[in-house]
């Protein structure tokens, strides 16, 4: 199986029927964008405010959220925090009027899989849910199972384990991981991260640079000194698989060995220095 068979697109009827729950109180966005989705095959529940929008995924569990950064009772925020302490890898869209990259990355920061800024095409809006959702399913997935290192990849199953667990990941988060994975060892731009994982020719590099540090938090012993997710500096990042029993995640280094990783990289630079972290 190869890489391409992973990441390239199902059909697009696939999708039709998949549940989307669009949490935003401003009345015109909200039935515009409900339009465009039941248009485009999705069945759509519509909330108000950030409780009404946790209760109703409750009750009805959506594919995906569509989640408005500013909502009265509980903003997005929160919303985005609750949705993956209590579904996981929920896929979640957030939509924010609030254009400046510190609220961008507070958005992807708070587990956010993409986000949009108002004001926003509803069709890519819709295509952006397509895209987050053929990414996230299983059926299309082809069998087989890769080991990198410590690492398990199993397609199929949509599932990455890291010594044998499980690793808890959102929708990007596994996708990003498993390109990563596909390729060990070899250095990938954020440019072509954004447009292999993501789908975009253009976007806010920073969406990849937020990812890679969610990831490293839940893969890497030290996230910020990290030996198997490694920064290079001014040109990208890269994958390097700990041979098995190594102890990279754990915390269990050999000390000599976590600190030649460790100094060779605090030689390469400064953090952001590239404008790569």
């Amino acid at each position: 199986m190869s890489p391409s068979q992973y990441f390239a697109p199902p059909q697009a009827d696939a999708l039709a029927g998949r549940r989307v729950l669009v949490i935003e109180d401003d009345p015109m966005v909200c039935e515009v964008v409900g339009q465009y989705l039941r248009s485009a095959g999705f069945v759509v529940d519509e909330a108000v405010d950030g409780l009404a929008g946790l209760r109703r995924a409750e009750a009805v569990p959506p594919d995906l959220v569509v989640l408005d950064r500013m909502l009265p009772l509980l903003d997005g925020i929160e919303v985005c925090r609750r949705i993956r302490q209590n579904w996981g890898a929920l896929p979640v869209i957030m939509l924010t009027a609030l254009g400046e990259e510190e609220h961008r990355i507070a958005g992807l920061e708070a587990g956010a899989d993409d986000y949009l800024v108002k004001p926003f095409s509803p069709r890519e809006l819709v295509l952006r849910v397509q895209s987050v959702l053929r990414r996230s399913r299983s059926e299309s997935i082809p069998e087989g199972i890769l080991e990198a290192g410590e690492f398990t990849l199993n397609l199929a199953a949509h599932q990455i384990r890291l010594r044998g667990t499980p690793l808890v990941l959102t929708a990007r988060e596994f996708d990003l991981l498993a390109y990563l994975i596909w390729r060990p060892s070899k250095v990938l731009t954020r440019e072509e991260l954004l447009r292999s994982v993501w789908g975009w020719e253009f976007g806010d590099l920073s969406t990849v640079t937020v990812h890679v540090r969610r990831l490293r938090e839940k893969i890497e012993a030290d996230p910020a000194h990290p030996l198997v997710l490694n920064t290079v500096w001014g040109v990208g990042y890269r994958f390097d698989p700990v041979p098995l029993g190594a102890g990279a995640a754990d915390g269990t280094v050999p000390a000599e060995k976590a600190g030649t990783a460790r100094g060779a990289q605090s030689a390469d630079g400064p953090k952001n220095a590239g404008g790569t972290t």
